[in-house]
């Protein structure tokens, strides 16, 4: 049976943050509007921010469907699935919002993921998601699969771009300035990638 829990804390934190996959779906407001749904991987582009927050890079390579979503309502699913060890089923539903690269908040949330290198992925904005309900399932169906490791082609094809070319590459694509639907998705020109903060006086060494 399911279990609704008041917040991301002890075991369901753990669970969330031990798993290499998640999916996320949203959908646009139109009855005829296309759903999206995405497999997200490479470890440690997810973070649990909070009790009720969690955030993810929202790298190149895509279109911008979620972007778009989240920009028009703010809807959004994510689900982890355990693939190994006991059966389990982890969706968190709430309000999402794409921040960008010219936001004042863009450094700040980067600090949240250590092991990953923005710039080898093309990153494009942090999705940061408010938890409005948070349930597990059994998962009973689900198969045992094993992870060997992340693929290392996203970081060998992104990583020689330059912001610059990073714009022109997506100016060049279809779906994702616009969605499939044409609502707005990612703003361009893409700003170009903010300069390290500075340490405070007095902390070198530190």
């Amino acid at each position: 049976m399911g279990k609704t829990y008041d917040c991301i804390d002890g075991r369901l934190r753990a669970f969330i943050e031990e798993q290499h996959l998640f999916f996320t779906a949203t959908a646009p407001l139109s009855a005829d509007g296309t759903v999206n749904l995405s497999p997200k991987g490479l470890t440690g582009s997810l973070a649990v921010l909070d009790e009720r927050t969690v955030a993810y890079l929202d790298f190149a390579g895509s279109n911008a469907e979620t972007i778009a979503h989240l920009r028009e309502n703010g809807r959004i699913t994510l689900m982890w699935c355990a693939f190994s060890g006991p059966p389990n089923i982890v969706r968190v539903h709430g309000h999402g919002e794409p921040v960008f690269r010219d936001d004042a908040r863009w450094a700040g949330l980067l600090t949240h993921f250590p092991d990953i290198d923005p710039g080898r992925h093309g990153l494009r904005s942090v999705i940061v998601v408010t938890a409005e309900l948070i349930r597990d399932t059994c998962g009973f169906a689900v198969p045992l699969l094993s992870y060997e490791s992340d693929r290392p082609l996203h970081g060998s094809r992104f990583a020689r771009e330059t912001d610059t070319t990073l714009d022109a590459y997506f100016q060049s694509k279809e779906h994702v300035g616009t969605s499939l639907d044409g609502l707005p998705g990612l703003p361009l020109p893409l700003p170009p990638t903010p300069a390290p903060t500075p340490p405070l006086q007095g902390t070198e060494g530190a």
